[in-house]
């Protein structure tokens, strides 16, 4: 597997782009929880060691180098709730976490490299959607780790207040587990009533 380099940001600062951030989100598919997006700017003489696809790290490097991040970088993180995912829809709603990332930064951008084959269509300026970005641009695989420890964190939070649905560790994904907690606990204010899973649920005959 190819590990993400500087090279996507290196042309764009060829372009005379300075100002450079790597976009993503993580928590499209879970049947519980917010969405969360991160945007990072990376000091060029300053690149945290290691960085890789948040999926391709251990979660004990995950976390260490979430601290790294926040230590060497500027990191803006944002969400989007289950009512805004309920009543927008998911691919809406990760993008306006997205764009509340990005809105997030100290300052403006000259530069978007987001993941995946889409922009957000709020976020107006030089921009490219970069496919498997986490694994190629080292400023989106910094994003999707402190998007995925964030959004993991929320997760074992809600966890505490609702027992039984394994969001410690399923993180709110459809595990076997987490299905079956939902025909038997029922559904929480923290599922998505959208998603089929838990809409079957709600309106069983």
């Amino acid at each position: 597997m190819s590990t993400p380099d500087f090279s996507l940001e290196e042309a764009a600062m060829a372009r005379g782009l300075a100002r450079i951030a790597g976009v993503d989100e993580v928590g499209r598919g879970p049947l519980a929880g917010p969405v969360t997006a991160a945007a990072v700017v990376l000091d060029p003489g300053r690149i945290p060691a290691g960085l890789n696809d948040s999926k391709a790290l251990s979660a004990k490097r995950r976390e260490a180098l979430y601290d790294v991040i926040h230590e060497m970088a500027e990191v803006s993180i944002a969400h989007a709730s289950v009512e805004e995912i309920d009543r927008l829809n998911i691919l809406r709603a990760s993008h306006l976490a997205m764009e509340r990332a990005v809105a997030g930064l100290k300052g403006p951008v000259d530069h978007l490299l987001i993941d995946g084959n889409m922009i957000p269509r709020g976020l107006t300026g030089s921009s490219e959607a970069v496919v498997k970005g986490d694994a190629k641009s080292v400023s989106i695989s910094a994003a999707s780790i402190v998007a995925k420890i964030c959004r993991d964190r929320i997760m074992w939070d809600l966890a505490q207040q609702f027992p039984g649905y394994g969001w410690e560790t399923n993180a709110g994904y459809p595990s076997k587990s987490h299905k079956a907690a939902l025909q038997n606990l029922g559904v929480t204010p923290h599922h998505r009533r959208s998603f089929k899973p838990v809409h079957n649920i709600l309106y069983q005959e």
